[in-house]
């Protein structure tokens, strides 16, 4: 197989554990020959509904969806019912996670209870748990209070926690539906201003700068956004970045039916917009790929647009969307994909036994084919329908996933 630094090897796991990295014969127990193999996907940003909307996903088929596409850990965002706004729920996360053993699930904290933005979740207690919770966020919905954002980044700071911001700033968007310009103007549907997540961003690394606390930006849309973020950055402000695979293929015209599977928070934007976030991905602006995977139920999607919830899936398709913006394009390399969904992301998440190929450590791995071309037809095992790729061809696949040294998705098919 090779890696992606482009050297051809074979690699021996004994135990879950690498155990040597050797020139490539192809006569190990598996032919890996014409293979690509990358350090497990992670995934910062994952609704896996679990408890309270199982209608929707469960923990054991997200899990499934994610190891068909790669990825070996995931963090399944607070918005359950009960939220996970403390130990308890954030253990049941966590516990369900194992109980599936095909991905590490690491779940992340609500930043305020039951996400009303009001008054700060359980911090300490969470960070305390068996979960060990190190990442925070209110995801679909933003902290707009300003105070206790600040106040948020002071206790977790000496926590080693990071806060996860969904940048929406509430009075700019009430009602919205779709991106404020052309499409807004084609279907009647209530805009929504792109200046409503740029004015969170900037306002949020502002705080991070002055508090210190790590700041991670959830689901960036806009040029601006793009631009903010590199500014803090060149402030040298403890500050990262994610963008979705639909933000970086789609545009707001998607959404020009009516077709509620393209209905998502953030919306999608404008065909320079998505241009400037593949620019921001590529020179290092935005750190991650985060799928913002958001399944829901046919009924909540088969509806009136207006009715219809936002969000759509990313587990099962993420990877193939990366090598086509990023690889098949020509825009960048098989070193960058492999930051994007796997080193960065587990940098970020504080996940040591991911992200890397080396000798000593957990055999977490995404074996791919580069020349493998598909037909999207609909999700393979997450529980919801609302798939934006359907249709779409890509030329390139996940063929294994291996997790703690064990086949999770092995020659196309989830192996439990």
């Amino acid at each position: 197989m090779q890696l992606a630094d482009g050297s051809k090897v074979d690699l021996v796991i004994n135990k879950g554990i690498i155990t040597s990295i050797e020139s490539a014969t192809n006569s190990g127990d598996y032919d890996m020959g014409g293979l690509v193999a990358l350090p497990g996907f992670v995934d910062l940003h994952t609704h896996l509904r679990e408890p309270g909307f199982e209608a929707s996903e469960t923990v054991l088929t997200g899990s499934r969806a994610a190891a068909s596409g790669g990825y070996t850990a995931v963090f399944a965002m607070a918005n359950t019912q009960p939220v996970a706004d403390n130990a308890g729920v954030v253990t049941q996360v966590y516990e369900l996670g194992r109980k599936a053993g095909l991905v590490e699930v690491r779940p992340v904290g609500a930043i305020t209870k039951n996400l009303e933005g009001q008054e700060l979740a359980h911090l300490g207690g969470m960070a305390g748990s068996k979960a060990k919770v190190n990442l925070f966020s209110d995801d679909g919905h933003c902290v707009s209070d300003a105070a206790l954002m600040k106040t948020a980044m002071e206790y977790l700071k000496p926590l080693g926690g990071t806060i996860a911001q969904h940048a929406q700033e509430p009075s700019l968007t009430r009602g919205s539906q779709v991106n404020e310009g052309e499409i807004s103007r084609i279907t009647g549907l209530k805009g929504w201003p792109s200046s409503a997540e740029e004015s969170i961003i900037l306002r949020d690394i502002l705080l991070s700068g002055q508090t210190g606390c790590p700041l991670h930006i959830c689901h960036v849309t806009s040029q601006l956004g793009v631009e903010l973020i590199r500014w803090g950055k060149q402030r040298g402000f403890p500050v990262t970045a994610e963008v979705t695979p639909h933000h970086l293929m789609l545009t707001e015209l998607s959404a020009q039916n009516y077709d509620t599977r393209y209905k998502v928070n953030p919306p999608l934007r404008t065909r320079e917009d998505s241009e400037a976030l593949i620019e921001g991905l590529v020179d290092g602006t935005l750190d991650v790929i985060g799928t913002d995977h958001a399944p829901h139920a046919s009924d909540l999607k088969d509806q009136e647009w207006e009715s219809a919830a936002f969000g759509m899936t990313g587990l099962e398709q993420a990877y193939q969307v990366a090598h086509k913006v990023l690889i098949s394009s020509g825009r960048s390399d098989w070193k960058r994909l492999q930051e994007v969904l796997s080193s960065k992301p587990a940098q970020i998440g504080g996940l040591d036994n991911h992200g890397s190929i080396e000798i000593g450590k957990q055999a977490n791995l995404a074996i791919v084919n580069p020349e493998k071309t598909s037909l999207i037809e609909g999700n393979r095992y997450s529980k919801s329908s609302n798939n934006p790729y359907v249709g779409m061809q890509f030329d390139s696949e996940v063929v294994h996933t291996i997790f703690g040294g064990n086949f999770t998705y092995k020659n196309n098919e989830v192996v439990k």
